[in-house]
């Protein structure tokens, strides 16, 4: 009798009724397959459009609770946007391999370098996100994060030539900004300043102007804070403040070497 009450109370508390984690599972393979379709040379593109189309349709039934929302609307606008995306990704593999003298070749970037694939997949959800598609685009970019150490809310907007450099602990939040040609290193945080619920739907996380370079384990926190177009923030630095185009910003901690 105690194991018929303990599934009784179980069943009681779980409360959330549309919380399946097969959209969880269904996202995932969605997502790898889509990746595939876009870059591996022996993957069918046309027999994978209508694959991917009828996982989309069953992601659909999972994820889209409201009786009235549109969500099956989405997929022939999504995959009209692919053409586009994909060469946004080929301008972001062609910066990896330009900026990064480790690199020996594009392919090596499409297939090994952790920060391509988080751009990627962000650029996959980031176009979902902008059709209010629930929950699926977050799960995207959860499953990259899982994969690489980089997460990138797909609500963020980023422009071409993105270089994610050596990838792992990179966070970039929802609402910020980052223009043309930036390259940041591991560690990057690009946050919120205040953290409340009642800020969603402020600006929460900065702007970064084109051709602006940030160097391992910067910090650069608040909605308001813009940096400059053609700067530097180095390693460790911590900004909660705009700088003008053309800046240098260093973080000078004190080193003490003792010798015998």
């Amino acid at each position: 009798m105690w194991k018929k009450e303990v599934i009784r109370q179980i069943e009681d508390h779980k409360a959330h009724s549309r919380l399946r984690f097969r959209l969880k599972e269904r996202t995932e393979q969605f997502t790898d397959l889509l990746f595939l379709t876009l870059f591996d040379s022996e993957t069918s593109v046309s027999g994978n459009l209508d694959i991917l189309e009828t996982r989309f349709d069953e992601l659909v039934d999972l994820a889209c609770w409201e009786v009235n929302q549109p969500c099956r609307d989405i997929w022939q606008g999504y995959v009209q946007e692919l053409p586009r995306i994909l060469e946004k990704l080929n301008l972001d593999a062609q910066a990896i391999s330009d900026c990064d003298p480790a690199s020996l070749s594009l392919e090596e970037v499409y297939m090994a370098y952790p920060g391509f694939y988080a751009i990627a997949i962000y650029r996959l959800a980031h176009e979902f996100y902008k059709s209010g598609f629930p929950m699926m685009p977050r799960l995207m970019t959860e499953y990259a994060h899982q994969k690489t150490g980089v997460d990138i809310n797909p609500g963020a907007q980023i422009g071409e030539s993105f270089f994610i450099d050596h990838a792992t602990g990179v966070v970039i939040g929802e609402t910020a900004v980052i223009k043309n040609n930036v390259k940041i290193y591991q560690g990057v945080t690009l946050g919120a300043l205040y953290v409340a619920k009642n800020l969603k739907q402020t600006k929460r996380h900065p702007t970064i102007e084109e051709n602006v370079t940030i160097y391992a384990n910067a910090t650069i926190l608040g909605g308001e804070t813009v940096i400059g177009a053609n700067s530097v923030i180095g390693g460790n630095a911590w900004l909660t403040a705009s700088v003008p185009p053309n800046s240098k910003v260093f973080h000078n901690p004190e080193i003490s070497i003792k010798t015998k």
